[in-house]
């Protein structure tokens, strides 16, 4: 990602800080995301969130299994969305033409054993809520992931293969005017390595996403683009 400019890729240890009051996070990363076809209209417009993804050649079909899953996840995660904004008494319709082109991100996280050196500024990822709509996360069952409840504390969180873990982000609070709250989550390290796979539900990148029904404008690439800077290393001006 350093050598890129954009999150395709690998991401070493250290290579993002999600907290600036937290050292960078000492997990490893590999990202994943849509790609244009040859001749699509923004194919030609230099922009980042849809830059060509890297993969490596080994194991076979690694690339191919990701865009199968990469799809299925997020025509999933499209009707999750407008079920749950639904739910809250808003139009889960007025999302359906604003993915069609989705800023969606797969990420593989690999969470080594907590080091030795780590202090209470160390973390496999600091607190933070994701950037986007909805985050579909699949994990290998080891533990690890805890999510801040309302007034304090923390509550550990896991899910067996198979099963999934949903978080709300900060672009799904935004849109709803706060009705769906983003979750604040960490990852402190245990003994154990741990691997996860979110997918990060983001709009196409020219989507309004300002509350629904106001007057203001907030471009969803912007928005990304304003977390990206300020939590990828080699993107951090000092």
């Amino acid at each position: 990602m350093a050598a890129t400019g954009s999150n395709r890729g690998w991401g070493g240890a250290g290579s993002e800080q999600v907290d600036p009051d937290a050292n960078p996070d000492y997990k490893q990363v590999f990202d994943c995301s849509l790609t244009l076809v040859e001749d699509d209209p923004i194919a030609d417009e230099n922009l980042s969130f849809y830059a060509p993804n890297l993969c490596p050649d080994k194991p076979e079909g690694f690339a191919k299994g990701l865009q199968e899953y990469y799809l299925q996840s997020t025509d999933f995660e499209l009707d999750l969305l407008c079920a749950i904004v639904g739910s809250v008494g808003e139009d889960g319709s007025f999302f359906r033409d604003k993915f069609t082109r989705p800023m969606a991100l797969l990420r593989g996280n690999f969470y080594p054993e907590r080091p030795a050196w780590a202090t209470d500024k160390d973390f496999g990822i600091a607190t933070h809520t994701d950037y986007g709509c909805l985050t579909l996360l699949a994990t290998d069952g080891s533990p690890g992931l805890e999510v801040r409840k309302i007034g304090g504390g923390w509550i550990p969180v896991s899910a067996p293969p198979g099963e999934f873990v949903i978080n709300f982000g900060d672009m799904l609070d935004i849109w709803t005017g706060g009705k769906i709250k983003a979750t604040p989550h960490r990852v402190i390290g245990t003994s154990a390595e741990r691997i996860s796979v979110p997918l990060f539900f983001n709009p196409n990148h020219d989507a309004n996403v300002a509350p629904m029904g106001s007057a203001g404008t907030m471009q969803a690439w912007a928005h990304l683009k304003a977390r990206y800077d300020a939590t990828y290393v080699h993107l951090q001006v000092d």
